[in-house]
């Protein structure tokens, strides 16, 4: 597929998809050209997607970055969604000398310390291996929703990602927590148990914390920073993350 074709597809499905339920939206994709891959955090949105996958056999690869640093409720989470859809999650991890690189600059907690140590970090155990588990795939989607932080709140049901060449779909991006919640009791979906302790969002056990009253579903991540758009450079442009390799670390 040309990168002209992928931008006109990208854009004819955004007006598709919102006139389809979840289920519809992931039959579509799963019905295009080329190698659909979902990457799944195992939080509650994304279960919601895999479960949709699961139970209706859709052709649409599960996987998830197994980053070293995962809360074990998070990695326990893997094996029970696994049996309970009757699919199979691929783990893609960070490469070993990678991880020492980044020790050995910064400390292993070293991204308490600076914003280009966090952005070194989540490179090496979460770009990278994203880079991975998308090598070869023509569609990416993923549980982005507009309501999860201002940073968020225009995302589309799908656009083309220049940076991978690839499109990129989110089908819950309309969805409230509310209509999770109540996909997720319908179906029986485990979810993680860090849920019910106040953390809406989910990721790395050293850079998520449960979240106070009031705050933003996304407010326990890397919470330590004062930028209230962070992010981990999963749905921003890679060039905007600093590498291993940069002059500027």
């Amino acid at each position: 597929m040309t990168f002209h074709s992928r931008q006109d597809t990208a854009a004819a499905l955004d007006a598709q998809l919102g006139e389809l339920d979840l289920a519809g939206r992931l039959a579509l994709v799963a019905g295009l050209s080329g190698r659909a891959v979902f990457t799944t955090s195992l939080g509650i949105e994304d279960q919601v997607i895999t479960a949709a996958i699961g139970l209706d056999r859709l052709d649409i690869e599960v996987s998830t970055l197994e980053t070293g640093r995962l809360f074990q409720e998070t990695v326990d989470l893997i094996g029970e969604t696994e049996e309970r859809f009757g699919l199979a999650i691929r783990r893609f991890r960070p490469d070993p000398a990678d991880v020492e690189d980044f020790a050995a600059k910064y400390g292993i907690n070293g991204f308490y310390e600076s914003v280009e140590a966090r952005h070194a970090c989540c490179h090496v155990r979460k770009i990278v291996p994203l880079g991975k588990a998308l090598e070869g795939a023509s569609v990416w989607v993923t549980g982005l929703r507009r309501s999860q932080s201002g940073n968020r709140a225009n995302t589309p049901f799908a656009e083309y990602d220049a940076e991978r060449n690839l499109i990129k779909v989110n089908p819950l991006a309309d969805w409230s927590i509310d209509d999770i919640n109540a996909f997720v009791e319908a179906e029986s979906v485990p979810i993680n148990p860090l849920h019910a302790r106040g953390y809406p969002s989910i990721g790395c056990e050293p850079c998520t914390r449960a979240i106070k009253p009031g705050e933003p579903e996304r407010a326990g991540r890397w919470w330590w920073e004062n930028d209230e758009k962070r992010e981990c450079g999963l749905h921003v442009p890679d060039a905007a993350i600093p590498s291993l390799n940069s002059s500027s670390l």
